[in-house]
């Protein structure tokens, strides 16, 4: 069986309509407002609630960070490369390559992340990362529910894919010698993260157009691969936001 559990993660995997639910276990002792309107909406889809200790729900999720709340589901359905790339939401292509994340948490963020970027969706490596478990949902708030994830079984060879699909591919490494707001991302371009503690790979590197860095001001030489993501990727939207609101400005000025 698989499991999704936290009221956010529940909520939006409800929402979004992307697996198949068996039922949704809810504790017993909880009466408050949100698990109503989270029967209520079970019970609008057709979906089965039961009433259950918190015993039950920690070892249904295999720990106590469930919020009273465990879904019986069928697993994350996962997307190819085409999905991401044509998943496009802005004038420019904006996708999430990651280089072999393994913590869920630090995979969750990344994705919640990534979600509220208005990034088009996120690739992972089929070996030594982690996969969109119930933790990652949960970590994500949800926000793995609504992303196209693509498992793909070699991250060097999909970067070339997408520079061949004309996708500039931009990684952050922390000897990039380029800072990460110094280049113009108005273009359709790829962000590579590498692993925790590790970075990116050698030949992924290679393989990346650029490489920037993040500026360290402390002691410490490096930030946690969710945080460093949300520093880039929120860039990226400054950019392109930038650039639009001038465009509409100029548009407007040339009506007058």
């Amino acid at each position: 069986m698989n499991y999704i559990y936290g009221i956010n993660a529940v909520t939006e995997a409800l929402k979004a309509r992307g697996r198949a639910f068996q039922w949704v276990g809810m504790a017993k002792e909880r009466h408050d407002i949100r698990l109503q309107r989270m029967i209520e909406d079970c019970r609008k889809l057709g979906v089965p609630v039961r009433f259950l200790t918190r015993v039950e729900l920690d070892h249904m999720a295999g720990n106590a960070a469930h919020q009273g709340v465990v879904a019986v589901t069928s697993a994350k359905q996962y997307s190819d490369l085409d999905d991401v790339i044509g998943a496009k939401r802005g004038r420019y292509s904006f996708v999430i390559v990651l280089d072999g994340v393994e913590d869920p948490h630090n995979l969750g963020a990344v994705l919640r992340t990534a979600d509220a970027a208005g990034a088009d969706g996120v690739v992972i490596p089929e070996r030594r990362a982690a996969p969109v478990t119930g933790t990652v949902t949960k970590a994500s708030a949800g926000a793995s529910e609504y992303l196209p994830i693509a498992k793909v079984t070699n991250i060097a060879r999909t970067i070339e894919e997408l520079k061949e699909r004309n996708i500039w591919t931009v990684g952050l490494d922390e000897r990039g010698k380029q800072t990460y707001d110094a280049l113009d991302y108005n273009m359709d371009c790829a962000l590579v993260l590498g692993a925790e503690g590790k970075g990116l790979h050698d030949l992924v590197k290679k393989k990346c157009d650029f490489l920037v860095s993040i500026p360290m001001l402390g002691k410490v030489p490096s930030l946690n691969v969710s945080v460093a993501g949300a520093v880039v990727m929120y860039e990226i939207v400054r950019q392109r936001r930038a650039l639009e609101k001038s465009k509409s400005e100029n548009a407007a000025t040339g009506a007058k």
